[in-house]
This record gives C-alpha cells, sequence and structure tokens, in this order.
C-alpha cells in the first residue's frame, strides 16, 4: 500500500485489471511530459483511487472502454467515504481534485483517439464538485505595521530582513530562499531584484524599494563571506527554508501579539495593499509572477472601485436619515449646505479631495487615481499640463489617468 490514502501500488493492481493499469499509466506517461511532478503525482494518485474502487467493487471489468456512468456514480460516494490523512473523511477539496482529475483523464484519451476510450466521456462538470473560493487572507494595514515593527525590532537581524522583505516584494517562500547572490541589480538609477525561474516556470525583475537594498547589504556585510552563492543565508551560512521563514514571521508576530500567521499572507498583504492604493492588475500580476490574469482577478474583488465610489456618493446623500437636522432657517439651507459641502472637501492642485475626514490617506501622493478624487472644468489647464509632462517623460500610465479625466470633463462641459 502507498500514498496519503493507503492506495495499492500499480503492480498490486495490474495483478487484477493489467489493461485498466496499462491505459492509464500510458496516460501519466503522456502528461509527465508536459506537467510539474507534483501533478503528475496528483494524477497518479486519482487514477489509482479510481482503478482500487474498479478492483473492489467491479472486478470483472477490465477494459477502460468499457467504464460507463453506473461506475462513476458508484465511485463518488465509495471516494467520499475513504478515510483521509489525519481525518475521518477526505476533505472535499481531494474529492473535487480527483473527479476532476478522472474527468480529464477521459476527456484527453477521447480526444487523442485512444483505442480504448469509452464510446462517449462517462463524466460530466456537474460530477465535480464546486470548490469555494475564499478572498485571499491578507493581513490589514494596522496588522502589518505592527508585524512590520515588531521584525524590525527583533536582535535577530536576518528576522527584521525576512519580514519586510516577503511584506515589500510579494516573494513566495521558496523563492526569496532561492535567491542568488547577484539576484540585485542596478538597471539605470533603479535596483532590481532578478526572481530566477520557479513555480510557474518563468522569471522575472522587480523593481526594489531602497529600504530594501540596505537591508540586504547591511545584512550581507555583517554575516555573508565573500562568494558565497546566496543572497541572504542563514548566518552559518546554510540556506533558509520554509520552515525556518515561518517560525521567523511567527516570532515577530507573537512579539506583535498577533495569531499565527502563513508566509503567504504577506504575498497577499502586497497585492491587496497595491490594489487599493490603484495599482493596476496588469502590473501586480506582473508583480507577482502570475502567468494568468485569472489568478489575480481574485484581488479585484477586495477593491472594486466602482462599488466604494458609488457607495461614498449614496451614503452623504442617506446620511441626513441619520444625522439630526439643523435648525437653520429655509431660505439658508442652500447656502449653508454648499458651504458645508465646501467644508468638506480638500482642495488639490487639480481637483478635490472627498476622502471623509475619519478615514486615513497615507497616500496622497497618487490622488487622481483614489476613488475619492474629483475634479472640475476650472482644473481643466492643470490637467493638460500635468498630461504634456506625463508624455514628455513617456510616462504612459499617468497620461492615461490624465486623459481619462480630461475626457470626463469634456464630456460632463459638453451635456
Amino acid at each position: 500500500m502507498s500514498g496519503p490514502l493507503l492506495l495499492p501500488t500499480w503492480e498490486q493492481l495490474e495483478a487484477t485489471h493489467p489493461h485498466v493499469v496499462a491505459t492509464m499509466r500510458a496516460y501519466l506517461a503522456q502528461v509527465a511530459c508536459v506537467l510539474r511532478p507534483g501533478s503528475v503525482t496528483g494524477a497518479d494518485l486519482a487514477l489509482r483511487s479510481f482503478t482500487t474502487y474498479l478492483a473492489a467493487e467491479h472486478p470483472a471489468l477490465q477494459r477502460v472502454r468499457d467504464i460507463d456512468r453506473p461506475h462513476i456514480e458508484g465511485f463518488k460516494p465509495w471516494l467520499a467515504a475513504r478515510p483521509g490523512q489525519n481525518k475521518a473523511r477526505v476533505t472535499p477539496a481531494t474529492i473535487a481534485h480527483r473527479l476532476g482529475t478522472l474527468r480529464v483523464f477521459f476527456t484527453r484519451i477521447d480526444e487523442w483517439g485512444w483505442d480504448d476510450a469509452p464510446p462517449r466521456v462517462p463524466m460530466f462538470l456537474g460530477d465535480v464538485p464546486r470548490q469555494h473560493h475564499a478572498l485571499p487572507k491578507a493581513l490589514d494595514d494596522p496588522t502589518a505595521a505592527k508585524l512590520l515593527r515588531a521584525a524590525q525590532a527583533d536582535r535577530r537581524m536576518l528576522v527584521g530582513v525576512t519580514v519586510e522583505f516577503l511584506l515589500r516584494t510579494g516573494l513566495r517562500v521558496g523563492e526569496y530562499t532561492a535567491l542568488a547572490a547577484d539576484a540585485v541589480v542596478l538597471i539605470g538609477d533603479t535596483h532590481w531584484l532578478h526572481v530566477p525561474v520557479g513555480k510557474l516556470h518563468e522569471d522575472r525583475y522587480l523593481p526594489l524599494h531602497p529600504r530594501i537594498v540596505e537591508l540586504v547589504n547591511a545584512y550581507r556585510t555583517a554575516h555573508v563571506p565573500t562568494g558565497h552563492p546566496l543572497l541572504l543565508p542563514r548566518e552559518n551560512g546554510k540556506a533558509l527554508d520554509r520552515h525556518t521563514v515561518t517560525r521567523f514571521i511567527n516570532r515577530a508576530g507573537s512579539t506583535a501579539g498577533l495569531g499565527h500567521i502563513h508566509p503567504h499572507q504577506l504575498r497577499h498583504t502586497l497585492a491587496t495593499q497595491a490594489i487599493n492604493r490603484g495599482m493596476s492588475i496588469e502590473a501586480i500580476a506582473a508583480m507577482l509572477g502570475h502567468k494568468s490574469l485569472d489568478m489575480t482577478l481574485v484581488y479585484a474583488k477586495i477593491a472594486n472601485r466602482t462599488v466604494a465610489e458609488e457607495y461614498f456618493t449614496v451614503a452623504e446623500k442617506v446620511e441626513a436619515l441619520y444625522a439630526q437636522p439643523a435648525q437653520l432657517p429655509a431660505e439658508d439651507l442652500g447656502p449653508n449646505m454648499a458651504r458645508l459641502n465646501r467644508e468638506h472637501h480638500r482642495m488639490l492642485g487639480n481637483g478635490y479631495c472627498v476622502r471623509p475626514k475619519t478615514m486615513d490617506c497615507q497616500y496622497e501622493n497618487i490622488c487622481e487615481s483614489c476613488t475619492f478624487f474629483q475634479t472640475t472644468i476650472e482644473f481643466r489647464p492643470t490637467l493638460l499640463a500635468q498630461r504634456a509632462d506625463a508624455c514628455a517623460k513617456g510616462q504612459t500610465r499617468r497620461a492615461e489617468i490624465y486623459d481619462n479625466l480630461i475626457t470626463g470633463l469634456d464630456t460632463t462641459e459638453a451635456s
């Protein structure tokens, strides 16, 4: 027996179902050419699980091409009743993975025209249970700040370096621990971090915050001998691993009075901070090394700017339902309301900030991308000058922001 579900080996299953085993192992050999080893292992477990079921419940079935709906419908409750790793039952995620992998197997051998493929694919999309996709568990701003302050104050320098590095770059732990000594490069007047080929088989460059450059240089000067192949090894020269990184993070978290923190939460934290401050989905995808925008779009659910803008617009109107009405003469209502609005709006160089005074803002240098930024036709000359400056400097993204603002003003004026 082998595997977390104590499944028989292929050799054991071959004794009773040689033809089924031959087809499935041929399939695994094919997918091994294009999938990562971990994915092939997952497919192996799923197919062995199904073959184990056939051996137990349908010993007379000898060919994959003879598998039909009754076999699938019997497999689902059989799988759900199986013991899991350290659990009484397999988890819903495991069930979804096993059934999804089995469905792909039948679909692929049908597409490939294999002789042993069933006359029709015996599984449907509805056979695979839908998973609950929770939003990424990011740290909120106050919690992230507490964690960072505690890490910076830790007597072991590497704790502070590790936590701040992950919070400011969003690297996966495996990417962080594998950084080569020459990973920090200077291009123009900006330091960049070369992240090597990793989980998605792609490497990338990230702009590095000057604070990170200082931390890395200070740590390497104090603890890393010349010629060491890694950028940030332990003080004894050995490579960091994910367990040590997790301990570092939770050491700082414990000092800050926080609960358990998973290293990946720091990656989610940076992405959430970035999208809430106006960074584009495309830029976040490039920063995180996502191969598809679908992987990044989950963060858009955290910062839906249209919802936020419309909510606060309506909230100002609804607020009158709950606030105590001011005792003002009827003829003064108009001028007084105008005065109150003027006091609430804070004038900027090219528009107004309508952020409620109770809400803090630490990013006042990107006002044009903020939900609370509003402008009027009187600021059109300033916006035109800012667009011209952006174009002259080749700042395409910045120029687009001003284009949209100016177009909006022109449309409003025309109407």
